[in-house]
């Protein structure tokens, strides 16, 4: 599934917002996100080609949010927090904003990350299409996911597509869990037993190999002969990370290896350690040894 099939235009939809970040050119697979400003307006209806999941970053506690669902206008005061969800598909009215300035981060997942979860769960045939239309939902599991994702937005991480692969399949794991309109399907209780030794042993294997290239949850998860959803929670239940966080830290690690060694500049180790940039890859190095990479090298001397 290629980045262009999750990405859409809102500018038909809130064309009076302001763009201020967006996922657009960061390779993104699984999920499109953009920040918006939203001011006073009144913007047109427009059909839902991914399940949107609207997250209120910066929110204000006078003026209204007013959007139609179910025939009936609903309106909510848009404080941080607040969460709008509409589903594939799913026709929006006219949304009146009387608020000052908001600023929303949109979340957009397509059909087929709700499809794997199809394949493992006894779910609709699209479960995206059956979120429940809502307006003011308040959700910390949403709201942790939402500024996850804005974090590796504004700061790139050399495992932050898999992160994103990651935070996508348990966004709509959540939509599909809480927010369907056949209230009498859930998904069951969730096990977190962890790889056995073998499939462990295969991953590690896998990820030392292909240290220096993409590397997606759905590869690992294939080489475990295992679903993504399974594959992620039984890996964090035997390693005690998530696979992104662990392909991060062994790329830190085979960075600090080659600052050690000598003969390669910073700039070719931030690439060769799947890094976007020199300057997310000092950040993240910063963070994880409390010193630059530079500084690293200095020392090591």
């Amino acid at each position: 599934m290629s980045q262009r099939h999750v990405q859409r235009r809102d500018d038909r939809v809130y064309p009076t917002s302001m763009l201020l970040n967006s996922s657009k050119d960061m390779g993104w697979s699984a999920l499109f996100a953009e920040v918006r400003s939203h001011g006073r307006s009144e913007g047109p209806g427009s059909a839902a080609l991914h399940a949107e999941v609207a997250l209120t970053m910066r929110g204000v506690s006078e003026g209204q949010v007013a959007c139609k669902v179910g025939g009936s206008w609903k309106s909510v005061i848009p404080t941080a927090g607040t969460i709008w969800l509409r589903p594939i598909g799913a026709k929006s009215d006219v949304a009146r904003i009387s608020a000052p300035k908001v600023q929303v981060m949109h979340m957009y997942i397509p059909a087929s990350v709700f499809g794997r979860l199809a394949d493992d769960y006894d779910l609709p045939a699209s479960a995206g299409r059956s979120i429940r239309y809502s307006c003011g939902v308040e959700d910390p599991v949403i709201n942790q996911i939402g500024q996850t994702v804005l974090l590796e937005m504004m700061h790139p991480t050399a495992a932050g597509r898999m992160l994103i692969e990651t935070s996508s399949l348990f966004l709509a794991a959540r939509l599909t869990h809480s927010y369907l309109e056949e209230t009498t399907i859930r998904l069951p209780a969730l096990q977190r037993h962890g790889l056995d030794a073998t499939r462990l042993k295969r991953v590690l294997e896998y990820i030392d190999v292909h240290l220096a290239e993409e590397i997606t949850v759905g590869d690992l998860a294939g080489v475990a002969c295992l679903s993504v959803f399974h594959f992620t929670r039984a890996f964090a239940a035997s390693v005690g990370v998530p696979p992104h966080r662990y392909v991060s830290q062994q790329r830190l690690e085979f960075a600090k290896a080659l600052i050690m060694a000598g003969g390669t500049s910073l700039g070719k180790i931030a690439f060769d350690a799947c890094f976007t940039s020199q300057s997310s890859f000092t950040r993240a190095f910063r963070r994880a040894t409390g010193m630059t990479p530079g500084d690293y090298r200095r020392a090591s001397r």
